[in-house]
């Protein structure tokens, strides 16, 4: 009896099943538009990877410092190597 109603119901024009509705992904990468960038070294050897400008920083002793800002992994501001 489903049977000849899902035929009768599928048979009948204008009636079609609804697609699925479809959930949007949690994924971060799928969520965030890709933004360019440059890598930069680290005053600590390592290689970042930072999205905004680099900054000149005082430093207490008066002296400047350069910085990269908006940096992978949430990091404000880097320090650069000289």
């Amino acid at each position: 009896m489903k049977i000849l109603a899902l035929f009768f119901a599928i048979s009948l024009p204008g009636s079609r099943f609804a697609a699925p509705v479809r959930q949007p992904l949690d994924h971060p990468s799928a969520t965030q538009a890709r933004k360019s960038g440059t890598w930069y070294m680290a005053e600590n050897g390592h290689a970042v990877f930072c999205y905004g400008p680099v900054m000149l920083v005082k430093q207490p002793q008066g002296s400047f410092q350069r910085v990269a800002t908006f940096c992978r992994g949430d990091q404000a501001m880097v320090p650069l190597k000289d």
